[in-house]
């Protein structure tokens, strides 16, 4: 991995060992050089959400990374959070923020180390995009979900519609009571660049 830690290489990434390179790189200045630099408003967006229709703990948050989205719920009152992510070197960021009650390794593309029916909601923001996860691990979250639990995950729209996400989750229909989505501005007015306008979905589905 010779890309500069941006979200030009994270676009650019193809698979878990590029993630795992590319977030070693960034993990310290993620917060200021990016999500700070760009309004990113995914994490509170999700957790806005979630504390709306569900709000239930235990939760687990799929690419936890540096711990945005853990922050933002516990603000909404959310009691029980934990998270995961492909890279160790953004959980030790995300410990930093003491939101989480156990904080692991995982890899969404496969089997996560989490027994079915656990959580009574789950959350990711900034995971399903470019170069990262695809669709296809959407049946990994309903896996860890209890029944009527609740999912909120930001997906970027271009990669929605590229990847074939309403495609997946008609495939996965029974498995899924109901779900929508809300469009949202990924990025605040302040961001610049090319991705400045960049927007995402909310896909909300409850597990049957």
């Amino acid at each position: 991995m010779t890309d500069n830690p941006d979200l030009e290489a994270a676009y650019r990434l193809s698979g878990p060992d590029g993630s795992k390179q590319l977030y070693a790189a960034w993990a310290e200045t993620y917060d200021s050089s990016f999500a700070e630099d760009m309004q990113y408003r995914a994490p509170q967006a999700v957790a806005e959400c979630y504390a709306k229709i569900s709000g239930v703990s235990p939760v687990l948050d799929l690419g936890a990374g540096t711990g945005l989205l853990g922050a933002a719920l516990v603000q909404q009152g959310i009691e029980v959070v934990d998270g995961t992510d492909i890279s160790p070197q953004m959980l030790v960021e995300a410990e930093k923020k003491h939101v989480y009650q156990s904080l692991f390794e995982g890899d969404l593309t496969q089997r996560l180390e989490v027994d079915e029916g656990t959580y009574a909601g789950v959350v990711s923001s900034g995971t399903f995009t470019h170069g990262h996860v695809g669709p296809d691990a959407l049946e990994e979250v309903l896996r860890c979900m209890t029944s009527g639990a609740w999912a909120v995950l930001s997906v970027n729209a271009t990669h929605w519609d590229a990847l074939g996400f309403e495609d997946v989750l008609k495939c996965l229909a029974p498995q899924i009571a109901e779900w929508r989505k809300d469009e949202f501005a990924l990025y605040g007015a302040g961001a610049k660049g090319a991705h400045a306008a960049d927007t995402g979905w909310l896909l909300q589905m409850r597990k049957a």
